[in-house]
């Protein structure tokens, strides 16, 4: 990812997220916001394997899958508690997110580290969608159908919202991403939302 491209990712303020499904696998389209609200430029795409055992999700910088620019990855196998890794293009260090499954028994939380930045910890919004949601994964036949049940996660640094992440409502996974930190590595902002949607119901 050459310093003009990192610029411009990190000058974003909002970004938008579109899952698409293939066979064996997720795939997650990442754009800057448009002029009129809509998707603008692709800034990203990640691709996750189903089924992994140990869960590894690589972005690149558009869907011919030749430049990659950041990825993360599982240190364990089959833990629900394991931290990602988040590395640059180069498979360097950036960051560092995981669930935090004691709470997220009620509420899903996840933690983000950024170096020199600290820790930013992120929840669910709104506590009954947080139970509605949990409660359709056990009705029969339900988690096949292609339907979206909505969420927001606020991350916080303090007592300050530094980013916050919504799934809309629909049938297609659909994202808003709006970031208030300028000092957030959009490239790990991109990461746990995108860990967010792969890694949620694991």
């Amino acid at each position: 990812m050459s310093s003009l491209d990192e610029e411009r990712l990190q000058a974003q303020r909002k970004l938008l997220i579109r899952q698409r499904v293939r066979l064996m696998v997720n795939q997650y389209e990442v754009h800057a916001e448009g002029p009129d609200g809509g998707e603008g430029e692709l800034l990203a795409f990640a691709q996750q394997k189903r089924l992994a055992f140990k869960e590894q999700v690589t972005l690149y910088s558009d869907d011919s899958k030749t430049r990659p620019i950041l990825g993360f990855k599982a240190r364990k196998r089959i833990d629900l508690a394991s931290a990602y890794d988040i590395t640059d293009a180069h498979g360097q260090p950036i960051g560092v997110f995981r669930k935090d499954f004691k709470k997220s028994l009620l509420a899903s939380t996840w933690h983000l580290e950024q170096p020199g930045l600290g820790l930013t910890t992120g929840s669910e919004r709104n506590k009954l969608v947080a139970v509605l949601r949990r409660v359709w994964q056990f009705i029969p036949y339900v988690e096949n159908l292609p339907f979206a049940w909505p969420y927001h996660f606020d991350f916080y640094a303090g007592d300050q919202v530094v980013f916050s992440v919504e799934k809309k409502f629909g049938f297609r996974d659909r994202y808003i991403v709006e970031i208030n930190d300028p000092r957030l590595d959009r490239r790990l902002v991109i990461a746990q939302a995108v860990g967010l949607d792969a890694l949620q119901s694991r």
